[in-house]
């Protein structure tokens, strides 16, 4: 590239004027419909994120839906075999990679810029081509079912079922192609975010002043950076074993299926730290805000936090134990799986030590992040429970296991995130969702999420396998099946809550700057924030500088407001200080001093090439050419573009860096903080 993306932070921004480039013009629109196509904001990639997310969220529920109508009652004719296997199969697929991994990225996009006091992205266009890339694999993979049948191999993808013998169509092809092509997006995705922690952060930000959701969000990026290249490797053997009669799992040619299933878990298990540790993160914001006291043990979640991280590369073969790996091998990973338990439970005792007797204000976001911590816990104590290698041998491929990732995987993560919607919502839309709706939509989906899957721990330990799609009447299973379909058609009702919230929600009165009274410096900006973050840099002094900047302890201890330093005798009804807006004002500050990149066509368009390629590996091969050339011109385009239009004229644009102002403008300056350390 012939500009790095950093250096376009730091150049002038681009005016009205367009230059010819290739067949396209220079995109300038910054607002409209088309802007999102060509958006290199990290706050509307961040949308975009969470909206494509969501959609293939409605697609996967309706495919779990399907599933759970199947099993309702035994003897079901429903769907046959086939079509329950490749449904089966999507449905896993689709909620692990393409809803609550881009879900946690869609959080990181919009929120780490803001939280670490940074304008953008470290590389803001290849944050672009990371969005475009995770659509085009997902498109991919959807188009599967109008070109032949969806893959039928379950999420994991155990050869020899997923070779030709038993998957001789192209699903399985799909799947794995629709795999690395997302594996793009989370690659770069978190080589971006690592950079744009470490080294953009806000003057005065160390990194024991961050937000816990940036610490989960920034081990989240390294697993990821170390995990995808081992799931990568998987499915390029498998690939090659399927398309050019390579022999990686052929048991026939002497190998040994078995390797799949060490690089599947080498990934797969860090993979579920992947998709919590940034639910984690959410959740750790949301209850000091509204417990209205400081996070309790801040260094003991972030080192559990990385801990978790670490030893969530020694436990994979849990997975295993009735591989035949050997007694050694049981040993050693049943401990490790045991000793993996503290730093979580380190976690949930900081957790409820926070609530310990805070004036705890019950409202949407609060109820979701103590539904997480309470469902977690059950998810991670039937997890240990496989610690214990004859349970998990009984257990292993049954209703329990089901049971037990969905309890952490959508009782934690998806609580999570659905806590974090109610959250920052007002700050990305400027408006609240309705609280009513909101408690509607949390009920229904506590009650619909408990109903569907607490039943499965009993069918389980009743001998139920998973992955069966029918079951024969007099097996004692009935009851509790048609319970957990009920429960699921009940969680189905509660998303469309979520959804009738968010249209009714549009004319809701302005939620201002800072609604909740929060602790972090996102909420010192204007809601939404504008293009640029911040108005004027930040200079961070404290852990939870927002609130140290709104509020400090006169001398007789009592909690006084630092811009007036009137005590705070004006409480709302929970409790809870009635707090001004305290952030830096862009008033006087003109836009065009604030240097931003330019928009740009050349991340989709690289994007679009790729699954081009994928198409031709499957049926012909000068598909793989197009695909290429086009991949070669993208490339080309995007180094040789200037990250802002050349022909800019930059006179009217105010001083240049260099020029001091011509007068003394407020809002440049920075918000008067103090320098103690001390906690409220």
């Amino acid at each position: 590239m012939a500009i790095s993306d950093q250096r376009m932070l730091e150049l002038p921004a681009a005016t009205n004027g367009q230059r010819p480039l290739g067949v396209f013009r220079r995109p300038t629109a910054t607002t409209g419909w088309r802007s999102w196509f060509t958006t290199i904001d990290h706050k509307k990639i961040g949308i975009l994120y969470g909206a494509t997310a969501l959609v293939f969220f409605a697609l996967g529920g309706l495919e779990g839906l399907i599933i759970r109508a199947q099993l309702a009652t035994p003897d079901n004719t429903l769907v046959d075999a086939d079509t329950y296997n490749r449904i089966f199969t999507m449905h896993g697929t689709t909620m692990i990679f393409l809803v609550v991994m881009p879900l946690m990225a869609a959080f990181a996009n919009y929120f780490l810029p803001l939280m670490i006091g940074a304008r953008d992205v470290a590389f803001p266009r290849l944050n672009g081509f990371s969005y475009w890339v995770f659509l085009a694999g997902g498109l991919f993979l959807y188009s599967s079912f109008l070109l032949g049948g969806a893959p039928d191999g379950a999420w994991t993808g155990y050869p020899p079922n997923a070779g030709l013998t038993f998957s001789p169509g192209h699903g399985i092809d799909f799947w794995i192609l629709g795999l690395q092509i997302t594996g793009i997006a989370s690659l770069v995705s978190s080589i971006n975010l690592i950079v744009t922690v470490l080294n953009m952060r806000a003057p005065g930000m160390s990194l024991m002043r961050m937000p816990v959701f940036v610490w989960m969000q920034l081990v989240t990026q390294f697993l990821l950076l170390f995990a995808i290249p081992v799931i990568t490797v998987a499915l390029f053997l498998l690939m090659f074993d399927r398309f050019f009669d390579a022999n990686f799992f052929n048991v026939e040619m002497g190998a040994d299926p078995l390797l799949w299933q060490h690089l599947f878990w080498i990934f797969g298990h860090p993979e579920v730290y992947i998709l919590i540790l940034p639910a984690m993160g959410i959740v750790s914001e949301i209850l000091p805000v509204f417990s209205r006291k400081p996070l309790f043990g801040y260094p003991f979640i972030v080192f559990s936090g990385i801990a978790i991280g670490f030893m969530g590369w020694g436990v994979w073969a849990h997975h295993m134990f009735v591989s035949g790996i050997g007694p050694v091998a049981v040993a050693a990973f049943a401990l490790s799986t045991m000793f993996i338990a503290v730093p979580t439970g380190v976690k949930v005792l900081n957790w409820l030590a926070t609530m310990w007797k805070g004036k705890i204000e019950l409202r949407v976001p609060m109820l979701f992040a103590i539904a997480f911590v309470a469902q977690f816990v059950i998810g991670g104590l039937s997890g240990v429970t496989h610690s214990i290698s004859p349970h998990n041998t009984q257990q292993h491929d049954t209703y329990y296991i089901v049971a037990h990732f969905h309890y952490v995987l959508f009782g934690g993560a998806m609580f999570g995130v659905f806590g974090g919607f109610y959250y920052w919502w007002p700050k990305v839309f400027g408006r609240h969702l309705n609280e009513g709706w909101g408690k509607l939509h949390f009920w229904t989906m506590v009650i619909g999420f408990n109903l569907t899957f607490g039943p499965m721990h009993i069918l389980g330990l009743q001998g139920m396998p998973r992955r069966i799609y029918t079951y024969a009447e007099g097996m004692g299973w009935d009851f509790w099946n048609l319970a957990a379909t009920v429960g699921a058609f009940l969680l189905g009702a509660s998303f469309l809550v979520f959804v009738w919230n968010i249209v009714a929600s549009r004319n809701n009165p302005p939620a201002g700057a800072d609604p909740w009274d929060a602790r972090t410096i996102e909420w010192s900006v204007p809601s939404p924030p504008p293009p640029y973050n911040f108005a004027v840099e930040p200079t961070v002094t404290h852990l939870d500088d927002f609130w140290h900047q709104k509020y400090t302890e006169n001398e007789f201890g009592h909690l006084v407001r630092r811009d007036t330093g009137e005590e705070v005798h004006s409480l709302d009804e929970h409790g809870a200080p009635v707090a001004d807006e305290a952030h830096p004002s862009a008033d006087g500050v003109d836009e065009h001093d604030i240097h931003l990149p330019s928009p740009s066509y050349w991340p989709l368009v690289t994007a679009v090439a790729l699954p081009l390629i994928a198409y031709g590996l499957i049926y012909t091969y000068w598909l793989v050419g197009l695909g290429a050339l086009l991949v070669l011109v993208a490339l080309y385009g995007w180094a040789t573009e200037p990250p802002v239009d050349p022909e800019a004229d930059h006179a009217d644009h105010g001083p240049e860096p260099h020029e001091p102002a011509a007068e003394h403008d407020p809002a440049r300056e920075p918000v008067a903080v103090g320098v103690e350390e001390d906690e409220e």
